[in-house]
């Protein structure tokens, strides 16, 4: 079985015991990291091995989207100044999302999972909360298994509409019959909201989800964790011992100081969404990452709704270190708040990363450039117009990279972009899927 060497660039490994090498080596062979190192040329594993020259190029690993609602893809930017969740929740769960067919819910996660892959998100957790019919959630898993990504597909019924009400109880089925899938790159999650709030009781995370996920062994993705009533429940999960490092609590904005201590002792993640809660306005409509850091909580980072959001990981990160920085100042010069140390380039990355994975339930596979890991990694061109001269590999990543910048794209050791295009997608018919399923949903709108 030969591998591959990327050899000579920098490499950022996300992983502290191994730190970063200002030019090295990183060995794969089949789908695992074999070995990092300043060279590896000599290396047993080496001797047949393909070999990558990443000089003046950054090695790093992929990006991890913790919470994106990907079935929405097709109905992209089709309300970019959305006033709040209310308008949000209106029309796209209310009237958008029961238009959807099994076909549709194929299309919009096969094109979020292509996007992520094209912007060096290798992982991408699909919080699927349109499972009319069991056969929405099959078309979605099977969009997840096609496109090669790692993902995990977090399974919740509707808010509103008709549906089969085969959920939870298909979720048994789902995990017989796809756990696994994709060559392995698929898991199953259960996945819920934080209150009776929204869409009523049936979705709301408690005792009852919580056994069902825990007979399954499945991790528990909760969105629309805010303010007051999530706060409240959350010190009802941690009476009831429903709290702990298997479950994430999406966004976590305006929560009690309670409700963060009874999460950071369980050990309880984070996934925050920093251009959503800002730009929708989710409760306070600032990124927890102080609050979460506070209480020792190292967040994972998520992209959330694109029919409003940008589709890519560079956004989450700046957005959320310019955020954080803005506040840390604004306190320094006597606004009243808090005064947070400031976080680093490097904390953002390790949120999209090592921290992502974990959050997702996959930090024993993913997430940074370790021996023994899944080889889940970007080769990122530095000597672009908008990132040469690379003076600073995590700087560059963060601040000075996007999307174009991505040469390659690795999953499990299988290339999924290769010289800045996507391996094996005609977009072209791509496009023309996209857009008929669009067209049939807005179609649809119109005739009711």
């Amino acid at each position: 079985m030969s591998g591959t060497l990327l050899t000579g660039g920098a490499v950022v490994t996300m992983d502290p015991r191994t730190g970063d090498l200002e030019r090295g080596d990183v060995l794969v062979r089949g789908d695992r990291i074999v070995a990092v190192g300043a060279d590896l040329t000599t290396h047993p594993d080496a001797a047949d091995a393909a070999v990558v020259d990443t000089t003046g190029r950054v090695v790093a690993p992929g990006f991890v989207d913790t919470h994106r609602h990907a079935w929405q893809a097709q109905m992209r930017r089709s309300i970019p100044d959305v006033s709040d969740l209310g308008a949000y929740v209106a029309s796209t769960l209310g009237e958008v999302a029961p238009r959807y067919t099994p076909h549709d819910m194929y299309v919009g996660t096969r094109l979020a999972a292509l996007t992520a892959l094209d912007a060096g998100i290798t992982t991408m957790l699909d919080f699927s909360h349109n499972s009319r019919t069991a056969a929405h959630s099959d078309a979605a898993i099977r969009a997840l298994a096609d496109t090669g990504i790692r993902g995990v597909h977090a399974s919740m019924g509707p808010h509103f509409g008709d549906w089969d009400r085969q959920w939870p109880g298909d979720l048994e089925r789902l995990c017989a019959d796809h756990q696994g899938a994709g060559e392995g790159l698929v898991t199953i999650r259960l996945a819920a909201l934080a209150t009776d709030e929204i869409a009523g009781p049936s979705l709301a995370y408690g005792k009852e989800l919580a056994a069902v996920a825990r007979a399954l062994g499945l991790g528990v993705s909760v969105d629309a964790v805010f303010g007051a009533s999530s706060s409240e429940a959350i010190l009802s999960w941690a009476d009831t011992d429903l709290l702990g490092p298997g479950l994430c609590l999406i966004h976590a904005t305006g929560l009690s100081p309670d409700a963060w201590r009874a999460m950071g002792e369980t050990g309880t993640t984070v996934s925050l969404a920093p251009s959503s809660d800002a730009q929708i306005g989710l409760e306070s409509a600032v990124p927890a990452v102080d609050e979460a850091l506070a209480v020792g909580i190292r967040p994972g980072l998520s992209i959330d709704v694109e029919v409003a959001l940008s589709s890519d990981m560079f956004t989450q990160m700046r957005t959320l270190l310019a955020i954080q920085r803005m506040r840390a100042v604004r306190g320094v010069y006597g606004s009243g708040e808090p005064v947070p140390d400031r976080i680093t380039t490097r904390d953002v990355l390790d949120f999209a990363t090592r921290q992502g994975a974990r959050t997702a339930g996959l930090g024993e596979s993913t997430g940074t450039l370790s021996p023994g890991r899944q080889a889940d990694l970007i080769v990122v061109d530095a000597g672009d117009v908008n990132t040469m001269p690379l003076n600073d590999p995590v700087g560059t990543l963060v601040l000075g990279a996007d999307a174009r910048n991505i040469e390659t794209v690795m999953v499990a050791g299988r290339i999924r972009k290769a010289r800045g295009r996507l391996v094996g997608v005609d977009i072209d018919g791509l496009r023309e899927e996209v857009t008929a399923s669009r067209d049939r949903i807005v179609a649809s709108l119109g005739q009711r």
